[in-house]
Formats: structure tokens, C-alpha cells, sequence
């Protein structure tokens, strides 16, 4: 007879293991798409890790595509720390982006070490009124955030096509639905010359390292972590839930925001409908891999990355499918939480009650 039971504490070796395990699988499961393929899988590894780690460029193009996901995995990591389930990354990232171009376009002609902070800052703060709605609509109304941060990507991205097409536009862009450059001086200075990885890179790290130990050492990551695992509880020991939620709710929309901020300010220079491949979306898979944790977020984002750039050398030079860079993503997350499911639940065997002869 088989019954789950929950585990008193996983152990920390469980913890660490599900997702470098669930990681594993997932490329080993990549190989059965690869083989319907045609493609020789020993060699379409080979040529993925080529990819990433073959040459300084391509390792500086796999940091570049990590930037925004590490920004929109903490996003998704403070929030759903507090089972705050903010869905809304991508959108938030889009008002962050169009905050930024809308300031650092000529606005302020300052010098970069005042028209830089300034552009962050105010691409946090559209981050943050992005997930500081529906919060609001949540603890006033008891909307579900999921919904609404879901919808509000699409409302936000019509919202952008619509600027880009009006008053963002680009009068010398040829038409095209584009915003104006950004200042000179309002550009992030890049990492290494002649490579597109960004500073933006530096700031997703020391934030990392910051959230982990606000998370783990102060008392806000205190209430958080205490409204995460019982609502109920919280409010018996007083802690103002509402307040509570709304402050996380700041913090992971800023971070989000900053994500569409290091896109523009760091990388492409300027604001279109696509800058974003799905960084929300994807930052979710992130910060679930990395058991929500802000610095396992940097690992995380980095695997991630690694997986899209290698899968789209391996595309190049083999002629298969970069999707397969979306499904080892998909299954990731799969394999994380069905390992997350055995980390805290076992199965136990127990034997059936013999029966009582009459």
C-alpha cells in the first residue's frame, strides 16, 4: 500500500539537488527530439556547448541574453517568496523600457553620471506601479493577481505599439515603429570592447547578493518569508499583511522594470515592440529552478541562457530546430517542480491491516 507523507524538513543536500537534477534531465530529454530530428546528438551537444563556451564572444552573448533574465528570475523570486504570484513580468519590463526612453531621449540633457540613475530610477518606478495595481486591486477587492498581472502584459505591449507609433516615435527612424535613440551619455558603458555584454550584468549581481541577504538577514525578508508560509499566522503576530504585500510587490515589479531599463539604456539603444523575446515569461522557469532563491537566480539565469545561445549555434550549424532551446526550458521547469514535489513528500510503503476473521 502506498501513501505520500510530508517531509518535516528536506534536507538541504535534496534542496540543492532537485534543480541541478531537474537541469540534467531536462537535456537528456532534449536528446529525444534531437534524434526524431536526424541530427547526431553527441555532435549537436558538442555543438551547443561550443556555442556558449567556444570563443570570448560567445560566452560575452550568453551573459548579454542572462542580463534580463537574472532582473525578471528576482522578480519572480521576491514575489513568489511571499506567494505573491506576479505573472506580469513581461509587462512590467515594457513600462520600465518605455520610462527609460521617454526620459533618456532628451528630456534631461545632463551628463551620464546624473541622466543614468535618474533613467533607472524612474524605469523602477514603472516597474513598480505595474505589479503595485493589481496589489492593490488584490488586497482591496480580492482580485486574483494572477489574472491581472496576466492581462495587464497585453494591455501594457498595446499601450507600447501605440507610443511607438505616437509620441515615442522616431521622426528619422524611416517610419519604422521605433522610439528615438538614447543619449550618448545615458548609455551603460559595456563590459568588454567590441562585445555587447553590458554593466547592466554587474548591477543584476550585486542586486542578487543584496535581495539575499534582505531575504535572509532583515526583517523585511522576515515578514516576507512569514506572509509566504502562513497568512493566517502573520496577521496573529502582527504583521500588516497588506502593507507587507504591497512592498514586495514594489520591489519585484522595480525589478522587473529594470530588466526593460538595462535592454534599452545597456543594449539596444532604443525601444521597439520586440525587445523582449518572452524575458517575463522566461524568468519565471528562472527563479523556479532556482528554488527562489536570489543568488541560485544568477545560476539559474546563466543555465537558461546557456541553453538558448547553444540551441541557436546548434541551429546554425546543424540545420535543427532552435526551438529545442524552448523545450528543454519548458521541461526544466517540469522536471523542477515534479523534484520539488519529492522534496518535500515521500512515498512511503505501508503494509494493509490484516483483516479481522469473523
Amino acid at each position: 500500500m502506498i501513501r505520500i507523507e510530508a517531509r518535516n524538513s528536506p534536507p538541504m543536500l535534496l534542496k540543492v539537488g532537485v534543480p541541478i537534477f531537474a537541469a540534467f534531465v531536462s537535456l537528456l530529454l532534449a536528446a529525444i527530439p534531437l534524434a526524431f530530428a536526424g541530427a547526431n546528438i553527441g555532435t549537436a551537444f558538442v555543438e551547443m556547448v561550443r556555442g556558449v563556451f567556444g570563443s570570448v564572444f560567445a560566452f560575452s552573448e550568453m551573459l548579454t541574453r542572462a542580463t534580463p533574465l537574472i532582473f525578471t528570475g528576482l522578480a519572480a523570486a521576491v514575489a513568489f517568496r511571499a506567494r505573491l504570484w506576479n505573472i506580469g513580468a513581461e509587462g512590467q519590463l515594457y513600462l520600465g523600457a518605455m520610462a527609460a526612453v521617454a526620459v533618456g531621449t532628451g528630456v534631461l540633457d545632463v551628463s551620464g553620471i546624473i541622466l543614468i540613475p535618474v533613467i533607472i530610477i524612474i524605469g523602477c518606478f514603472a516597474g513598480a506601479f505595474g505589479m503595485a495595481v493589481p496589489v492593490i486591486l488584490k488586497t482591496r477587492f480580492g482580485a486574483d493577481e494572477v489574472v491581472t498581472t496576466l492581462l495587464l502584459n497585453f494591455i501594457v505591449l498595446i499601450l507600447v505599439q501605440m507610443m511607438l507609433e505616437g509620441p515615442l516615435k522616431d521622426p528619422m527612424g524611416l517610419g519604422w515603429p521605433q522610439s528615438s535613440p538614447i543619449l550618448d551619455q545615458g548609455m551603460l558603458p559595456v563590459l568588454l570592447d567590441r562585445m555587447r555584454v553590458h554593466s547592466g550584468l554587474i548591477i543584476g549581481l550585486i542586486l542578487a547578493l543584496v535581495l539575499q541577504l534582505l531575504i535572509t538577514r532583515s526583517v523585511w525578508g522576515f515578514k516576507l518569508r512569514a506572509v509566504g508560509e502562513n497568512i493566517a499566522a502573520s496577521r496573529h503576530a502582527g504583521i500588516r499583511i497588506n502593507r507587507s504585500l504591497l512592498s514586495v510587490a514594489v520591489c519585484s515589479g522595480g525589478l522587473a522594470g529594470l530588466a526593460g531599463v538595462s535592454e534599452v539604456i545597456g543594449l539596444k539603444g532604443y525601444l521597439t515592440a520586440d525587445i523582449s523575446p518572452g524575458f517575463g515569461y522566461t524568468g519565471i522557469v528562472v527563479a523556479m529552478l532556482a528554488g527562489l532563491s536570489p543568488v541560485g537566480v544568477v545560476v539559474a539565469a546563466l543555465f537558461i541562457a546557456s541553453v538558448f545561445v547553444g540551441a541557436d549555434s546548434m541551429s546554425r550549424a546543424m540545420g535543427v530546430s532552435s526551438y529545442l532551446a524552448d523545450l528543454v526550458v519548458s521541461m526544466s521547469l517540469l522536471c523542477v517542480l515534479i523534484g520539488g514535489f519529492f522534496a518535500h513528500y515521500r512515498v512511503a510503503w505501508v503494509s494493509a491491516p490484516a483483516k479481522v476473521k469473523k
